[in-house]
């Protein structure tokens, strides 16, 4: 009896074991399949962002080389940003004054024709 039941638990243990294998497999080839996107990834950014920068030397683009391009970017939108803002209460300046000028040449306009 104590045979059976060590030969049913070697067995499940057995079983066990192969279907962590196969899971390790699996594991080892999603993490190695996500390694090539990343990297398939930060060509891709580095192409758009500098395409001189990126697949012309035939050198795989670093992490950080991808980062810095990033943070250029951002720090390029933040400047757009900033530039749109001022300009928008530029805008809106001369928007103002062009409506007090129009409205003091009504006013003159009006202040003409009585005088006439």
């Amino acid at each position: 009896q104590a045979e059976k039941e060590l030969k049913a638990a070697w067995s499940q243990q057995a079983g066990q074991l192969r279907e962590m294998g196969r899971r390790e497999r699996l594991l080892r080839s999603d993490v190695q399949r996500a390694g090539e996107q990343l990297e398939s990834f930060k060509t891709r950014v580095m192409q758009l962002c500098s395409p001189s920068a990126a697949g012309s030397t035939g050198k795989s683009v670093t992490e950080q080389q991808v980062i810095e391009k990033v943070r250029q970017i951002c720090a390029e939108n933040q400047q757009s940003h900033e530039r749109e803002k001022s300009l928008q209460k530029e805008l809106s300046s001369r928007l103002a004054q062009e409506k007090e000028v129009s409205a003091n040449i009504e006013v003159f306009k009006n202040s003409l024709q009585k005088l006439q």
